[in-house]
């Protein structure tokens, strides 16, 4: 298994946007081969920011390395990265095995 965090920062302002289609994109995420776990997440209420009002992060898990690479290079992540690239600052994918 694979594990994937994603920290996605957009333009001030923009997360709501981005998440907004970024939701639209779950479905077809979800019946890719190999997909196990594909979420958002923001900072939750009553604790300590970590990321701010700008930043949310994607959980991911896979089942094996070629399905992350496969998902990576699907026609619908272009589609949607295209869609969301006026509206990012910045991103940071993270790769992780279980340990």
């Amino acid at each position: 298994m694979i594990h994937v965090l994603a920290v996605i920062t957009t333009r001030p302002g923009m997360r709501d946007a981005v998440l907004g289609l970024f939701r639209a994109n779950m479905p077809a995420v979800h019946a890719e081969k190999g997909c196990i776990e594909y979420v958002p997440a923001i900072d939750a209420e009553g604790f300590p920011p970590l990321y701010g009002p700008d930043t949310f992060v994607v959980i991911e898990k896979w089942a094996t390395p070629a399905d992350l690479k496969a998902h990576a290079a699907a026609p619908h992540m272009a589609a949607y990265a295209a869609r969301v690239k006026d509206m990012a600052a910045a991103r940071a994918i993270h790769v992780l095995a279980p340990a």
